[in-house]
Formats: C-alpha cells, sequence, structure tokens
C-alpha cells in the first residue's frame, strides 16, 4: 500500500535517523528518493571550526543545493509519483535562524522567499524527535570528526527551532514522532506501526505520536 500523499519529507536533528529511514519508505513504496549532499560540501568543517566567519556561506550553499534539488519533486516520473526526501523545504530557515546574525539573517530570509516561492511543499512532513542526550550519543557514534565539536546548546536551540517551524506549518499534515527507545531497523512491529501512520490519510495539521 502506499501513502495517499505525493511527496513526503523526513526530518530531526543530526544522527535522527532521516537518511536511512527515507530511503527504506522509499523502497517500500517504490518511489523516488531526494538525499540531501552534504558530506562533499566544503563549508560544512569551516563552518563548525569558525562558525561565525563561515555560516553564510555554508547556509547560502545549501540553500542553492537544496533549490535544485527540490524543484525537480514536482517533475516526478508518472511510474514513481511517490518522492522521499531526508530533508523539508524548510531546513534552510531553521538552520539560518539559528547560525546568522540578524541582517545576514534577513537577507537570507529575502533570498529564501524569491528561490523557494514556487517550489512543492512536502504534503506529509515527519519529525523523528529525540532527546538531547541520545542525539549526542549518536553524532558520537557517527565518527565524523567535525561534528564532534557540536555544542549542546547549538543541537538544543536548532530543535526548538524545528518544533516552533513545524506548528506554524500551514496546509502540511505534520507527525512528531517520539522515537526514543525505538529501532525502527530492528523493531519490525514499530515499523510496521510507522508504515500505518503514514499511510492512513490525515488533514494538515500537527500531530504528536509515539510508536
Amino acid at each position: 500500500m502506499k501513502p495517499p500523499y505525493g511527496y513526503i519529507a523526513v526530518e530531526g536533528l543530526i544522527g535522527a535517523g532521516k537518511t536511512t529511514l527515507a530511503k527504506r519508505l522509499a523502497a517500500e513504496w517504490d518511489a523516488e528518493t531526494v538525499l540531501e549532499e552534504f558530506e562533499d560540501n566544503p563549508f560544512l568543517p569551516q563552518f563548525y571550526n569558525d562558525p561565525k566567519r563561515h555560516a553564510f556561506a555554508l547556509e547560502l550553499s545549501f540553500l542553492a543545493q537544496r533549490f535544485h534539488q527540490l524543484k525537480r519533486v514536482g517533475e516526478r516520473s508518472l511510474f514513481q509519483p511517490v518522492a522521499v526526501a531526508d530533508y523539508s523545504i524548510g531546513k534552510s530557515l531553521v538552520f539560518a535562524g539559528a547560525t546568522l546574525p540578524p541582517d545576514e539573517h534577513a537577507l537570507f530570509r529575502d533570498l529564501y522567499s524569491i528561490m523557494y516561492g514556487g517550489l512543492p511543499k512536502p504534503e506529509l512532513l515527519l519529525y523523528l524527535h529525540l532527546p538531547m542526550a541520545v542525539v549526542r550519543q549518536r553524532i558520537r557514534g557517527r565518527g565524523r570528526s567535525y561534528e564532534q565539536q557540536i555544542g549542546e546548546e547549538y543541537l538544543a536551540q536548532l530543535q526548538e527551532r524545528y518544533l516552533d517551524h513545524l506548528r506554524k506549518l500551514e496546509g502540511v499534515r505534520v507527525i512528531i514522532l517520539d522515537v526514543e527507545g525505538t529501532d525502527l531497523l530492528k523493531d519490525t512491529a514499530a515499523y510496521a506501526r510507522l508504515l500505518a501512520m503514514l499511510e492512513a490519510a490525515r488533514t494538515p495539521g500537527t500531530y504528536l505520536e509515539r510508536l
């Protein structure tokens, strides 16, 4: 069974499992995947070493990259009517709000509005919510040297901004899913419950769920 939505986005903090879940859902539904390309971004390690100096360049680079990817979502093949992304269109706003000073943030928002105004929005957005201790543990487990410098205060600010952004979305079905203590890769019953949750018809709004 496929979901009654053509464009689904999976969101969450670093290490939440967005990409792994997006790939699995896409395979489940024979859907197109839209995966964020961040590993080759030269500004990312520079940002974590010197956030104030490199934040604007980093956010602009992601803005451009996401724009080119997401504009193709509206051109999906008839043979793959569902697209699953491991990030949402609003991710740029969330991160820019946490990293940029007011003057650069205002300019960034103008550019965002110009570039993203005509792009499709997710019909269903799934946010994987984890407590901060688990997020930190997963970052350590990923072993990426530049990520080890990320402070808990910054992560907490991102999570707060994410939740605020999600609650303000209009015309989108938002599921904020508590996945603490749940391994969606190994727990087949939990994964089955998640599929049923995503494949059910919903009206736009914010839903707080637990598996």
